[in-house]
């Protein structure tokens, strides 16, 4: 995503702005090491290239910047649950506005953490007390911390997902490693398939990895290089492409958006939300996922 043609609100620092792309503010990083971008449009980021690089994370050329529509493509914070278990679809984070809560940076990178407190709307939609931080960090590699603490009187459960959209040459030339051999396969009534130890999509992907080892490798020979996942505080590796067809069918995506990426997703996978994750008062969890190319 082209962010230094966008319009500059403020200037934070040297390395920090926050520009605008129609009605979302994006937090611009132009470092040294690596240049990102971050919607406070459901926390998500929009992109992230080390130096000399092409971007590592891709976005959808249709994707609606309207400040209501969750973003196609990027890094979308699905949470307090994921999938299609509870309304809206992976959760109310990815559509709601968060807070700039700090920026700092050194000759090594810039950190910028953002912030989600419970509103009278999600309340609506999950009745519970959350504070919701999400730290993203940029330097040579992108570390993005989704950390949710329960501050309710009562526990509750959830599920999530950092829903990464990763920017490929030709996904039919791509292969994938790491993702473990265990899947819920969600073109199959899920199905649980077990499955070999490199993939090469030749058609559409839904699954759910259950054994996913601690890094996940994309080999990409168009782009010339190899995106590493390496994930934690998750119980699952989610892998997605629409492929054709269901491109076709998103008005956000262009019917070829399809061939140039996979989603390698950080998951908190539950059937229901229900049988999700549960905090106690107090307690919190965080969810990592670290993206680098080599």
């Amino acid at each position: 995503m082209d962010l230094q043609s966008l319009p500059v609100l403020t200037a934070l620092s040297d390395c920090v702005t926050i520009v605008e792309k129609d009605s979302v503010k994006i937090i611009r990083v132009d470092h040294e090491k690596a240049s990102a971008g971050i919607a406070l449009h459901g926390g998500h980021v929009v992109s992230f290239k080390p130096k000399d690089q092409d971007d590592l994370i891709w976005m959808s050329n249709k994707a609606i910047f309207d400040g209501k529509t969750a973003l196609r493509g990027g890094i979308p914070v699905c949470w307090p649950w994921f999938g299609r278990i509870a309304a809206p679809a992976h959760g109310f984070a990815r559509n709601s506005e968060w807070e700039l809560i700090e920026h700092r940076e050194n000759d090594h990178g810039v950190i910028v953490e953002l912030g989600l407190m419970a509103t009278e709307e999600s309340h609506q939609l999950w009745p519970h007390l959350f504070s919701a931080r999400l730290t993203v960090e940029i330097t040579e590699q992108l570390k993005v911390t989704l950390k949710v603490e329960n501050i309710d009187e009562a526990a509750w459960t959830f599920s999530g997902a950092l829903h990464t959209y990763l920017n490929l040459g030709d996904i039919e030339q791509v292969k994938t490693t790491g993702m473990g051999p265990e899947y819920i396969d969600s073109l199959q009534n899920d199905e649980v398939i077990i499955g070999g130890n490199e993939l090469i999509l030749t058609d559409t992907i839904d699954r759910v990895y259950t054994q996913p080892e601690s890094a996940i490798f994309v080999s990409d020979p168009l782009l010339h290089r190899t995106l590493n996942v390496e994930n934690l505080g998750h119980n699952s590796a989610v892998l997605w492409n629409p492929w054709y067809e269901g491109a076709k069918g998103m008005r956000d995506m262009e019917d070829n958006g399809y061939k140039t990426f996979l989603c390698v997703e950080s998951a908190l996978h539950a059937p229901t939300l229900e049988q999700g994750k549960t905090l106690q008062p107090g307690e919190s969890h965080e969810l990592v996922t670290i993206i680098s190319a080599q």
